[in-house]
């Protein structure tokens, strides 16, 4: 299977590290022209000198407040990854009308926004993907971030609701629920959990029994991993996959269907 993206402009908001930045590297390796966001020119810049096979653009801007930044860069793309997100444990009680708001606005309304920005000429050039990044706090809400769960579930509904604006169009509109990712601190935080004495293939087995006892594959998912789902539903190849929520969890959602 070829995944030739050769000829299509991409825009992966969020992608100056992590999981967006490996979606970033990954239609890059497929032939699209990538464009790469974050709030700062400083961190676009960094992630631009760590991108190696393929067309990248800088595209700085705070997709949280609105878009005009990044749409004087590409007004016009035919492959929308709406990876930003912001995450952070607080107990439910302590979770004020702020900081719900600005859960909502960065992980749920930035994407509304470019989605409802970059669909139209989708539609009317006849062929486009949007994908939303979620994680597995979408259908299974941990207590300690249920401001977090709620934006996922969310996300679910804006991509299902997406997906049929854009039915019979060409235009094809789905999520990737990913589960616990090897991305920034996450080792750090696995050494807090099980200490430093382990070897790093043991310690993370030994954190997901201790955490994440539901994973089937019992390691943490490497960013490249959950890239390789977006690359596929970013290609010709899944024209008929449409208003899914198609799973990269290492089996850790307890269900047969997604």
């Amino acid at each position: 299977m070829r995944l030739d993206l050769t000829g299509k402009t991409a825009l992966v908001t969020g992608s100056t590290s992590g999981i967006g930045l490996a979606i970033a590297a990954g239609l890059g390796a497929a032939g699209a022209r990538v464009g790469v966001n974050g709030r700062t020119k400083e961190s676009v810049d960094r992630a631009l000198g760590e991108l190696r096979e393929g067309d990248f653009v800088g595209v700085p801007g705070d997709v949280t407040t609105d878009a005009d930044d990044v749409l004087a860069v590409l007004p016009r793309v035919d492959i929308l990854i709406n990876s930003l997100g912001i995450y952070g444990a607080q107990p439910a009680m302590e979770i004020t009308d702020d900081d719900w708001r600005r859960y909502f606005e960065t992980n749920v309304l930035a994407g509304i926004r470019l989605t409802r920005a970059y669909l139209p000429g989708m539609r009317e050039r006849g062929w486009g993907r949007v994908v939303y990044i979620v994680g597995e706090s979408a259908v299974a809400i941990p207590a300690h971030m249920i401001h977090l769960g709620m934006t996922k579930t969310a996300l679910l509904a804006v991509s299902r609701g997406f997906a049929k604006e854009a039915a019979a169009s060409g235009v094809t509109v789905n999520c990737v629920v990913a589960g616990p990712a090897h991305t920034g601190g996450s080792e750090d935080y696995v050494r807090e959990v099980v200490g430093n004495e382990l070897p790093w293939d043991e310690a993370q087995r030994e954190y997901m029994r201790r955490v994440h006892p539901q994973s089937l594959i019992q390691r943490l998912i490497e960013p490249a991993e959950i890239a390789n789902m977006v690359v596929y539903l970013s290609s010709p190849m899944a024209s008929a996959t449409t208003g899914g929520a198609l799973r990269v969890d290492g089996g850790y959602v307890d269900s047969i269907l997604p």
